[in-house]
């Protein structure tokens, strides 16, 4: 026959596992007079934490969203610029002017001041070789 388990009383701390008493090892007081082991409420830290955490991020987001948009109107100067139709070779630093006669896109060196075609804006040449926007341009 087994021997039979016998259970100790709750003050005791015993480890069955071990089959050894531990209330001296344990990192807090094990015995009936200890004080009460009371979880602080951090509630409230908490809430005021993650409103600042998710103000961190809806900032960041802000900040990501207008560089992809600037990246994007970028590539479309750029796109637009590289499709349209010029007779000379730009040079790094220099100002051009992108416009429009009728339906097809092309550079010119000469001021809108200057002629009578459409200005869709103005750009120079960095030595990147990407066409960087010099006015403010017109939002739909």
């Amino acid at each position: 026959m087994e021997k039979e388990k016998t259970k100790k009383p709750d003050q005791v701390v015993f480890n069955e596992e071990t089959n050894s008493y531990e209330a001296g090892i344990k990192p807090y007081a094990t015995n009936v007079g200890a004080p009460a082991i009371v979880m602080e409420d951090v509630t409230t830290w908490k809430n005021a934490n993650v409103k600042k955490v998710n103000h961190h991020f809806k900032t960041q987001f802000e900040a990501i969203k207008a560089s992809y948009q600037e990246m994007m109107d970028q590539f479309e100067y750029n796109n637009l610029i590289y499709r349209a139709k010029f007779s000379f070779e730009p040079v790094v630093g220099e100002q051009y002017l992108y416009a429009n006669k009728g339906e097809e896109p092309f550079l010119s060196i000469i001021a809108p001041s200057e002629c009578n075609f459409k200005h869709l804006g103005s750009f120079k040449l960095t030595t990147d070789k990407l066409w960087e926007r010099t006015d403010s341009p017109v939002r739909k």
